[in-house]
Order: C-alpha cells, then sequence, then structure tokens
C-alpha cells in the first residue's frame, strides 16, 4: 500500500488539488446553498407527480399526468435500477454536492485524457482546468442543463480510453471503453453524445489511414474489434434507457408529421429553423480569444459608468434612472435570440493552439484540425448552411437535435488536447530549438496581432451592430419619444461594445504574452520543466476563472428553500378538489406549454418540455394558438381554467362546468380518412356525444353490437399515473371515450382482467368498445421496451463489472511481477 501510495502520491495530489478548487470556487455549495437554476426549477414541476408516487410507492411510475395531459416520463425523470451506471452517478452525487460533483468529472476525466497522451502530471492538470473551466462549461451548470453536464464530463474519459485501446491496450481499453460508454449514454443527453461520436468518427479514420500506410492493418482490426465489443456492452447497458428513448422519440416532436395539409409536410425531424434558432455566428468564433468580443451574454452588464449611461446622463436624465436603462441595454450583438455567455477557451489555451498546429507532429493533430473544422462549420448552422444543410438532411439522426452551437463543447476539449500537446513536445527536447522559437514567433504574431487589431482599430474586425440595428433603433426612438436621443444612445451602446471588446482583448493579450513568455523560458530551459508546468496551470486557471465569475458566481446560489414552487390563492383552492383526475390550463403565464408551474400543483393542459408528444404539439398549434378550442378542453377534462384579474396581479380561477370527465359513453363515431380530417373535424363537435375516429381502427369497433348508453355509467375509481382503475355499467356494448392520452408503445387495457383492443379517437385522446354489464376496466402502461431493455441492462451490467474487475485483478498482477 504504501508503495502504491508513493507511485501515485503525484495523482492523488493533483485531485486534492482538484477538489479544493471546486470547494474555493463553489463555497456557496458547501455551506448548503443551491444555484437559481431555471431549468432545475422546471424540472422539479415536470417530476412532482413523478417524485411523490415514488415517495409513496417506492418506485416512481413510468408515466405522468402532470402535464401535455399525460406522457411517458422516460425523458423527464428515471432511475433504471438495474443499470450500474446508475448507482454509480448516485454515489458520486451522494459525496459532492452539486455542481462540484459535475466539475470534478470534468476535471478528473480530462486529467485522464492527457495522462493517457503522455503528458507529465503537472502538464495534465493544466489541460484538464482548460476543458474544465471553458466558459461553455460553467454557462450550461448555470442554466441548470445538469444532463448535458454530465455528458460532456465524460467526453475525455472516453476519448481516453479509446485512444488507449488504438494503442494495443486492447483489454485495459476497452474495458474501460465500455465502462465510459456506458456513463456517457447514461448521462442522457443523446444530442452531446452523438455530436462527440461525429469527432470520433474522423480519429477512426485518421487511424485506418495511417494502418494501411504502415501495414498494420491486422492490429488496427484488432483494436477495433475490442472497441466494437467495448461499444456493445456500453450500449447494452443502457438498453432500456435508449430503446424507451428511442420509441418515444418516434411520437415525439422530432418524429414524423402527422399532417400533411397546410404547409405541414411529413417529416422524419425537426423544423429546420427550429433545429438552427441557436446557431453560432460565423465571425463570433472570436470569443473564443476574446470573451467579450460579442458583448458577453444577453443580460446587460453596463453600469453608471459606461457610455449609454453618460449620455443619458447628458439628457438630463437622473443617474440612478440612466444606471438602470443602461444596465438594460443588450450588450451582446451577435444573431442569437439570447446566450448566457460565449464560447470562451481561454487565450493561454488559444495561443498554444495556434502553437500546436504549427509544431506538434503527432498524427492526432490531424484528428483535432479535422474534428474542430467540422464542428465550427455545424456550429454554424443556419448562418453557414452548407456544411450543416448536408448533415441536416442527409446524415443519420442530425437533425433530431436543436441549439446546433452546442457542438462547440466538443471544441472546447480539441483545443486544450492540440494546446497540450504542443507544451509536451516542445518540453521534450526533441524538437530543434531554432525551429521551436521560430515558430513561438509565428504563433505570438498571430494571436497578438488579432489581438492588437481589436484594441487599435475593433470596427475593421467586428460590426458591433445586428442585423435588426435598425429596428432597435426604432425601438429606443418609440421609448423615448425622440429620435435624436435614440441614436444618441444607440451610438454610445456601440461606443461601449467596442469599450467591452477592447477590454478584454487587452487582458488576453496579457495572457498570450505571459504564455509566450513560459513557452520562451521553457524551449531555453531557463525555467524547470516542471514547474513551467505547475505555472502554465495556474495561468490558464485565472485566465478562465476570472471569465467564469462573469456567468456562475456566488450570486447565483439561493438558499434551498427558495428554489421552489410557491401556491398561489387560486392553486390552494383548485387543490381542494378531490376528484382523482382532472386537468387545469394557467393563462397567467405567457406561455402555458413553455412553462412546469402549474405542473408543480396540477395535472396540467400545458407543461416544459423540449419533446412534446408530436400529436399534442400538433393540437396545440392548430386548436389554441389563435383561439382556444373549448370542445378541446372539454375532451381533454379540463375543469378549471387560471385567469388574471382585472387587477393584472392577482388569479382568479373559471370552474368549467363543461369538461367531459375522465371517461364517457357517446352515442355516435365519425370515420374519417387521415390526420388532417382527423384534426379538422376536432374543430368544432361535441365530444360528450361524438367521437371522430380514423377508418384504420374501423375494424376494432362493431356497431352491430352497439345499443343504447341509457342507464350506461362509468368513473375513475383508482388513480395511479400509470395504472388506471374504472368501473362502469352498461346494459349492452358500449364505446368510451377517455380523457387520456393516446400513446401506443405500453399502455394495455383489460376488463376483469383480459386484455381487449382500443382505438385512437379524437385524436389524442383513447377509445374502447367495451361488454355490457358490470365491470371493471384497467388501463396499465406496461411497455416491453422498459421492462425487456432493463432485463438486458441487467445482463450487460454484470458482464462489465466481470471485464473491469478482470483488468483490475490483471494490472494489479503486473505490477506486482514488476515490484
Amino acid at each position: 500500500m504504501t508503495t502504491w501510495f508513493k507511485r501515485n502520491g503525484i495523482h492523488l495530489a493533483i485531485i486534492g488539488l482538484f477538489i479544493l478548487i471546486c470547494f474555493v470556487y463553489f463555497l456557496p455549495a458547501i455551506q448548503g446553498k443551491v444555484l437559481n437554476q431555471h431549468d432545475v426549477l422546471q424540472a422539479k414541476g415536470m417530476q412532482k407527480e413523478i417524485m411523490d408516487f415514488r415517495e409513496k410507492d417506492g418506485t416512481a411510475p413510468l408515466w405522468t399526468n402532470s402535464m401535455f395531459g399525460g406522457m411517458p416520463a422516460y425523458q423527464i425523470w428515471m432511475r433504471f435500477p438495474k443499470n450500474v451506471t446508475t448507482y454509480v452517478i448516485s454515489s458520486l452525487k451522494a459525496i459532492f454536492p452539486s455542481p462540484i460533483d459535475t466539475v470534478l468529472l470534468y476535471l478528473v476525466g480530462a486529467y485522464f485524457l492527457f495522462c493517457v497522451l503522455r503528458a507529465k502530471p503537472w502538464l495534465a492538470a493544466a489541460g484538464a482546468i482548460a476543458f474544465a473551466f471553458s466558459s461553455y462549461n460553467f454557462a450550461i451548470i448555470e442554466a441548470g442543463h445538469a444532463n448535458q453536464a454530465l455528458a460532456i464530463a465524460f467526453f475525455a474519459p472516453l476519448v481516453a480510453s479509446i485512444i488507449l485501446t488504438l494503442r494495443g491496450h486492447y483489454l485495459l481499453g476497452g474495458s474501460l471503453t465500455s465502462f465510459f460508454m456506458a456513463m456517457e449514454i447514461r448521462s442522457n443527453h443523446i444530442q452531446m453524445s452523438y455530436y462527440l461520436f461525429i469527432a470520433l468518427l474522423i480519429l477512426v479514420g485518421i487511424e485506418i489511414y495511417h494502418a494501411f500506410k504502415s501495414k498494420t492493418l491486422p492490429l488496427f482490426a484488432k483494436s477495433v474489434g475490442s472497441l466494437a465489443i467495448a461499444v456493445i456492452i456500453g450500449v447494452a447497458v443502457n438498453t432500456s434507457l435508449l430503446w424507451t428513448t428511442y420509441e418515444y422519440g418516434q411520437e415525439s416532436i422530432r418524429g414524423k408529421s402527422n399532417l400533411k395539409t397546410e404547409g405541414d409536410k411529413p417529416s422524419n425531424g425537426l423544423d429546420k429553423d427550429y433545429a438552427y434558432a441557436w446557431s453560432q455566428g460565423v465571425g463570433e468564433n472570436i470569443t473564443f480569444l476574446v470573451p467579450n468580443a460579442y458583448g458577453g451574454s444577453s443580460v446587460g452588464n453596463l453600469d453608471e459608468n459606461s457610455e449609454v449611461a453618460k449620455a443619458l446622463i447628458g439628457k438630463g436624465v437622473p443617474v440612478d434612472q440612466a444606471a438602470g436603462i443602461a444596465k438594460q441595454m443588450p450588450t451582446y450583438w451577435g444573431e442569437k435570440s439570447y446566450t448566457a455567455g460565449p464560447f470562451y477557451f481561454g487565450a493561454t489555451i488559444c495561443f498554444l493552439f495556434i502553437l500546436g498546429l504549427l509544431i506538434v507532429r503527432d498524427r492526432i493533430k490531424w484528428w483535432v484540425l479535422g474534428a474542430v473544422v467540422l464542428t465550427l462549420f455545424l456550429s454554424f448552422g443556419k448562418n453557414f448552411p452548407l456544411v450543416s444543410d448536408l448533415f441536416f438532411h442527409y446524415f443519420p439522426l442530425y437533425n433530431k437535435f436543436r441549439a446546433v452551437e452546442s457542438i462547440l463543447a466538443v471544441t472546447g476539449l480539441l483545443f486544450p488536447i492540440l494546446a497540450v500537446l504542443a507544451v509536451r513536445d516542445l518540453s521534450e527536447g526533441k524538437i530543434d530549438s531554432k525551429d521551436l522559437l521560430k515558430n513561438l514567433k509565428i504563433a505570438s504574431y498571430i494571436t497578438g496581432g488579432v489581438l492588437l487589431i481589436i484594441i487599435v482599430i475593433p470596427s475593421l474586425l467586428l460590426s458591433f451592430k445586428t442585423s435588426t440595428h435598425q429596428s432597435f433603433v426604432d425601438q429606443l426612438t418609440q421609448a423615448f419619444g425622440d429620435q435624436g436621443i435614440a441614436n444618441i444612445v444607440a451610438n454610445a451602446l456601440i461606443s461601449d461594445r467596442e469599450s467591452l471588446a477592447r477590454m478584454d482583448a487587452i487582458r488576453s493579450l496579457v495572457f498570450v504574452a505571459i504564455a509566450a513568455g513560459l513557452v520562451w523560458a521553457l524551449i531555453q530551459r531557463k525555467i524547470k520543466v516542471e514547474l513551467s508546468f505547475i505555472l502554465l496551470s495556474a495561468l490558464v486557471l485565472v485566465d478562465l476563472w476570472a471569465v467564469d465569475k462573469r456567468y456562475l458566481n456566488n450570486d447565483k446560489f439561493v438558499e434551498k428553500q427558495d428554489m421552489v414552487f410557491q401556491p398561489r390563492e387560486v392553486d390552494q383552492l383548485i387543490a381542494r378538489d378531490q376528484t382523482l383526475d382532472y386537468r387545469v390550463l394557467d393563462l397567467t403565464t405567457p406561455d402555458p406549454f413553455s412553462s412546469a408551474y402549474t405542473s408543480y400543483f396540477h395535472k396540467s393542459v400545458g407543461g416544459y418540455h423540449a419533446a412534446k408528444l408530436k400529436r399534442y404539439q400538433e393540437v396545440i398549434l392548430k386548436q389554441f394558438n389563435n383561439a382556444i378550442n373549448e370542445d378541446v378542453l372539454d375532451m381533454l377534462n379540463t375543469k378549471y381554467v387560471i385567469t388574471t384579474g382585472p387587477d393584472g396581479q392577482s388569479q382568479k380561477m373559471v370552474n368549467r362546468a363543461s369538461a367531459c370527465g375522465n371517461a364517457w359513453f357517446i352515442t355516435n363515431v365519425l370515420y374519417v380518412k387521415d390526420a388532417d380530417q382527423e384534426m379538422t373535424a376536432i374543430n368544432s363537435f361535441d365530444p360528450r356525444k361524438e367521437a371522430i375516429v380514423s377508418e384504420e381502427f374501423k375494424p376494432l369497433i362493431n356497431e352491430k353490437k352497439l345499443g343504447t348508453t341509457t342507464n350506461a355509467s362509468i368513473s375513475l375509481t383508482s388513480y395511479h399515473p400509470d395504472h388506471l382503475t374504472y368501473e362502469y355499467t352498461a346494459p349492452n356494448d358500449v364505446i368510451a371515450v377517455f380523457a387520456e392520452i393516446w400513446y401506443t408503445k405500453g399502455w394495455n387495457a383489460y376488463v376483469d382482467g383480459t386484455k381487449i383492443p382500443y382505438f385512437r379517437a379524437n385524436y389524442i385522446l383513447r377509445g374502447a368498445q367495451l361488454p355490457g354489464g358490470n365491470h371493471k376496466l384497467e388501463f396499465k402502461f406496461e411497455p416491453a421496451s422498459y421492462y425487456t431493455g432493463e432485463n438486458i441492462s441487467l445482463a450487460a451490467s454484470i458482464l462489465l463489472i466481470v471485464g473491469l474487475g478482470a483488468v483490475g485483478f490483471k494490472e494489479g498482477r503486473k505490477k506486482k511481477e514488476v515490484a
């Protein structure tokens, strides 16, 4: 044990330093506070019903009726108890508070990668800090994108494991690839995993080329075989997650459209405008080097010392008022509708990246360069669609994802890789010092030259105006009532944007100069190698820390009790209703279909989710966008509508007596040919008497057996989100419509324990022909994708654990033999 500690002491010390760094940065988290994250708060609303039943039953339901009338719980909250990675993640969260757990994973995973790339420990630490503290990685934490951050955290160790396997460490690399592949997928952010895999395809392509060139294809084939087995195991561990996600994805807004008319064309993915909504500006990549080159975040950061404030004060506006107006001015001038902050990789890292392009001979450089170029082009989206459109239309699954700028998270890993390789190579003395000094000058001239231009004549590279600048000026004119003042303020804002860019360029130039001096000293052997690495780590940390604090700082933390939804008086009034299942439409929010507040307290017609069911989204667009269709509200059993009171501040409740209830018998069936006719038919109909049914379900209805609904009744007697029990009485066969959302991938209907067919009614609801008599009807959500998938996950988890155990045993024996 003593020998083990001596051998690994430096690694343990660095990991200890990582923990210390996280504790200092996130001191409020240590004090018991939590981040005030919008998406986390929304998630609490989404998950409330699931968590309530989990606390009551010990297991979470697979379905929730708390939003959008009802949807699977797969993409809201699922534990997947037979997946070993579930327990790895929960153990990490039990040890370290959020977001320390995630940032530590950033650091330790990247440190492992740089060690695999044969960087000395302190140099590996510098690379780990560069990746972990990249501004985007902190911005998504601040926004509450926990799954996305977790997926990014496993980028580096997965890449490291693949590289180990390609180097011939088949068992070690393969086992670790299985593990980190499983962890990456379990993070449950398929989009980020997908983007990483695009970059890895380039790595595999380069390795194939070199294997062919060096005539080592048999060895490469062995590596690929090991990786293939590893990937299969890693994927199999997550079978239940992937299967349910795929199944749900087919029925979600990422699946095929049901409507064909009025411009609604069949599609196998997202609308392109929606997918490209957050595209990186082509020139905006300058923020890799100068964080405020495009003004920073969409949240204003000007004060009373700004040019805007001074201009207003000069026009007689009081100082406090001028400062308040200045703070609201949009310093960000890119084309995104909103941004939490720029993609800043660090001036030091950008400089070393340029140097790496000049001096690194390792073939990994070509992977990094190729992947950087591709990810940059894909991030441009609508701003340079040439490459993006090719992927959107022809690359499998690419059109399922939105916010294409997020692929730059992969770029944020690639930049530090090449930067670290540059320092590694120049520190080893294998490159002629004259060549190094020459290339050092070139890298300094390139980065320093760009920075000097921004400092001296920033307008040469940057316009500091959005494409809608004139519209902004018109808005100011309307607000101030004076076009002259509007022009003065707009020009002052441009001056402030220039100042922000110039100050950050000066700041970056200082870091580049220090980094260049450190590299020069290292080349000239004026400084010890290990000390230079320590100083580089400190330089990178200071650089990125200061920028990250602009967006994720102590002010973002609040007391735990502040991160909960507070019930309003109207919510408390509705909660007195002890009816088992009814729905609420809240019209007091700007968009009831983009807020989970109501879902925290009630079963909502609206909600908040990025992947709603496609059919439900189509109903929202067709039946709620221009005017609210009361018939649709009735069939959804919308018992209450919350509206704004006469004072514009309070809320009032409207009790809708016309709501159809949980289930009801109808007297007439109107058959339609397709989804378009189905949608048109529910524009105006009496849902209590009539059901709109597609002709595809006609074989499930035997009209000869149908009789009168006189003296027939049906009621919901037991409610569980994924198990609904009704009792009914009918003198003969009847057709019932249920205020439950149509989803065939798991819902089964039973009458007295015998499975019966059911059909789609009214575009999004369920209907069934029921036999006469007194019976119990049950709807149970029993998706094979989950239950069978979980059993496969269990088998693969056991295989993964055995593989890791075998590696541990083998590596332990090796070290004993060496000792």
